[in-house]
């Protein structure tokens, strides 16, 4: 990969974290900031899920934050595009669509198709 393409990723990369680290301030401010106190036994469970709801999104943000600062780590330590399953380069394609994956698409499928079979 050259350095316009490691260039790119990482500025990518860089706004992705941004993205993730605001959306979680901001969650922070709105959870702090509200009443819960709530007469009605149906308005308080709807609050209740609503909570719950964006608590699980912003737990995956969170773990979408570490593969991203792992992604910029790799970037750093110039192994970034190479996958984890082979050695080979991870294509500018995949990288696009995914920029903090670890596999190419071939490997991926294997994986994908080995915890499957796990499963079943």
């Amino acid at each position: 990969m050259n350095k316009d393409e490691l260039e790119h990723f990482k500025k990518k990369l860089e706004e992705m974290k941004e993205d993730l680290l605001s959306g979680a301030g901001k969650t922070i401010s709105e959870m702090t900031g509200q009443s819960d106190n709530y007469p009605d036994p149906t308005d308080r469970a709807s609050a209740e899920s609503d909570r719950n709801f964006e608590l699980r999104i912003r737990d995956r943000e969170r773990r979408l934050l570490s593969k991203v600062n792992s992604a910029l780590t790799r970037i750093k330590d110039e192994t970034y595009g190479d996958c984890d399953g082979c050695g080979d380069n991870i294509s500018i394609a995949r990288l696009e669509a995914r920029p903090v994956t670890t596999f190419c698409i071939k490997c991926k499928t294997k994986q994908e198709d080995f915890e499957k079979a796990q499963e079943g």
